[in-house]
């Protein structure tokens, strides 16, 4: 099985206490098949210029995170493509919003993959019905 992560659970490993049943799963998976989307690098870029002006210090080391981050996924980060772009179209029609985590889902329909997050209820709705982490919060 090959999985899709979203940056709730890609950011675990940022935390100074990262959650130890996300980080044992992680472990238990081949790399091989662990993806990332390019929604989530945007997600992460995005917290970086926010602590920009709060903490400049924080933002340059998150800022070389995300550079260790795409070295390490290069190979295996998705790109947003027209059958993406047409099921998020569709996802978004018939869910009434256009979120990141609907082309994040988008995405992993399109490639068949499971999409790993902590914020099930996010993803449920479009019936993707992500893998579940038990006592991850």
């Amino acid at each position: 099985m090959k999985f899709l992560l979203d940056t709730v659970v890609l950011s675990e490993f940022r935390k100074r206490e990262p959650n130890p049943h996300v980080v044992h799963w992680l472990q238990g998976v081949k790399t091989p098949d662990l993806f990332l989307s390019v929604v989530t690098i945007g997600e992460v870029e995005r917290g970086i210029s926010k602590q920009r002006n709060i903490n400049p210090a924080f933002a340059g080391k998150l800022s070389h995170w995300l550079q260790t981050v795409l070295l390490h996924y290069r190979d295996r980060i998705l790109h947003i493509d027209i059958p993406i772009a047409r099921r998020w179209g569709i996802l978004s029609s018939q869910h009434g919003h256009a979120g990141a985590d609907l082309l994040i889902a988008a995405t992993a329909l399109e490639h068949g993959l499971t999409v790993v997050t902590r914020n099930a209820r996010h993803f449920e709705p479009t019936r993707l019905w992500p893998r579940r982490k038990r006592n991850t919060g």
